[in-house]
């Protein structure tokens, strides 16, 4: 659960951040899809982290979770301490900075928000940008998997498909949802699951934000995607599902969960069930 006491919302626009650039307790984290994207211009104070230190990087799935002693190390570099919020973004919308705030609430660290609409939305509102890179000044932190249950593994997966009260939303485009298109040894989609795809939550024309909160309720409970239900998000490697997992939460969906092995591991394997 959030804390009470956050310095900000979950979801937080340009002018509320820009109140509150150089605040001590704050780390701005800009995690681009395109390393460029931070040279060209950041938010004032943020530092760089590249996405693929959110991933394992190795294994049969190297989408998944990287271990704990991976996470202290990155957490520590950052500078992350209990009392620190987080303010993350990136530049396409919310995928990876949304799989960075979904690794915070698995290691139980709540104090953390979006910047809705990421770079784009910060540039498009014409707030201060700034070139040089700026370094975190590094802690001690120990990550552990406090709260797992943010997280569904496969094998979890596959004995719950039956349930009614557990919802499988797909955030891939609806080619790979229908298996047309795909590079995995298996194409289609985990039987029951609802397609939605990440970037139709995204307003183009708000300089990506998230769509009107009520629209986008309406979308999704016509889709079978209701607020009490339990709701497993997925894509490819679970870096668009980490901004659908964040719309979720943001609208108020409060069991949201996300299955980092996403199609990634379960199109590669034998023993998966698969509609097409």
């Amino acid at each position: 659960m959030r804390s009470e006491d956050n310095l900000l919302p979950l979801i937080v626009e340009p002018e509320q951040l820009a109140e509150h650039l150089g605040a001590p307790e704050l780390l701005i984290v800009d995690v681009p899809l395109k390393a460029d994207s931070y040279t060209e211009g950041h938010v004032p104070g943020a530092v760089f982290l590249d996405h693929r230190r959110l991933l394992a990087g190795d294994g049969p799935v190297p989408n998944d979770i990287p271990d704990e002693e991976a996470l202290s190390a990155l957490f520590s570099e950052l500078g992350l301490t209990r009392d620190t919020h987080v303010i993350a973004y990136d530049d396409e919308g919310g995928g990876w900075a949304g799989r960075l705030l979904w690794t915070l609430e698995l290691i139980g660290h709540t104090r953390y928000s979006y910047l809705n609409g990421g770079i784009h939305a910060w540039r498009g509102d014409g707030q201060r940008i700034e070139r040089e890179p700026s370094a975190p000044t590094p802690s001690d932190y120990q990550a552990t998997i406090h709260q797992p249950q943010v997280q569904i593994r496969r094998e979890e997966l596959i004995d719950r498909l039956d349930e009614r009260e557990l919802a499988v939303w797909d955030a891939r485009s609806p080619d790979e949802y229908r298996g047309e298109k795909g590079k995995n040894a298996h194409l289609g989609h985990i039987p029951g699951a609802v397609n939605f795809e990440w970037t139709d939550a995204m307003d183009p024309e708000r300089h990506l934000r998230l769509r009107d909160y009520a629209e986008l309720i309406a979308e999704l409970e016509a889709k079978g995607l209701t607020p009490d239900m339990e709701i497993v998000t997925h894509c490819q490697s679970h870096h668009r599902s980490g901004f659908t997992w964040l719309v979720g939460k943001a609208l108020g969906f409060e069991k949201m969960r996300a299955y980092p092995g996403s199609w990634q591991e379960w199109g590669n394997r034998d023993d998966t069930p698969i509609e097409k």
